[in-house]
């Protein structure tokens, strides 16, 4: 039974932390928070690239002792806390359609879904469906845009499937790995979650510069006519 200061620990959990909330909620909790974060619109802020690598990290018992993780629960726990979420709101879209996001005043999430159009839109159904993915923000709302615009389950099920279990089992990995052949990594864990973070976030900058550059383009185009 949980004692009352571990409970006080878990109630003080932050959950924009992949460390704390590793310490608090341990294996189980990293398939919670990835079915939160790809299946209900308000988990869209929540550290799913860097809770799987640190969770990955944590299994080498590099931190030092604090938190260790066992390899073999977090990759039963992960992926299907990732597959399920993404299916459910897939689901969740499909039936309420757009009023789920409509209902939401959260820019960056109406933003998510205009990018997550875009990709279905560009790169057709399983492409988009992976990279998202790798995508924060994205990655929540792909899920119920896809269900809206009616995807295909099949389609949509075999490529969320594909990318969920790439995208969870190889950052964990990937964590493991790192941690298991650098000494002393639990040095540059910080730096290392805050890089994770950037290049999960770089295409994301990329769409948002060729937006811009094709609007400025098109506002080009459009003083030229006027000329």
């Amino acid at each position: 039974m949980p004692t009352p200061i571990h409970l006080s620990l878990q109630l003080a959990v932050n959950v924009l932390d992949a460390h704390s909330l590793l310490a608090a909620f341990g294996a189980l909790g990293v398939g919670v928070v990835l079915f939160a974060e790809t299946g209900l619109l308000v988990g869209f802020f929540l550290p799913g690239d860097s809770l799987l690598f640190t969770a990955g990290l944590l299994c080498t018992g590099s931190d030092g002792g604090s938190v260790h993780l066992s390899l073999g629960p977090l990759l039963v726990a992960a992926p299907p806390g990732a597959l399920v979420g993404a299916q459910c709101g897939y689901l969740l879209g499909r039936k309420a359609g757009g009023a789920l996001l409509a209902r939401s005043r959260s820019q960056r999430l109406h933003e998510g879904a205009k990018r997550a159009e875009v990709l279905l839109e560009r790169y057709g159904f399983a492409k988009a469906v992976v990279l998202a993915r790798f995508v924060p923000v994205v990655r929540t709302v792909l899920n119920p845009v896809a269900g809206a615009l009616e995807v295909p389950v099949r389609t949509f099920t075999l490529w969320q499937v594909v990318g969920g279990l790439v995208w969870s089992v190889g950052l964990i990995l990937a964590g493991y790995a790192l941690g298991s052949s650098v000494p002393n990594i639990d040095r540059y864990l910080l730096p290392l979650v805050a890089l994770i973070v950037v290049v999960s976030l770089l295409p994301l900058l990329a769409e948002l510069y060729r937006a811009h550059r094709a609007r400025r383009g098109g506002d080009s185009d459009s003083e030229k006519e006027n000329r």
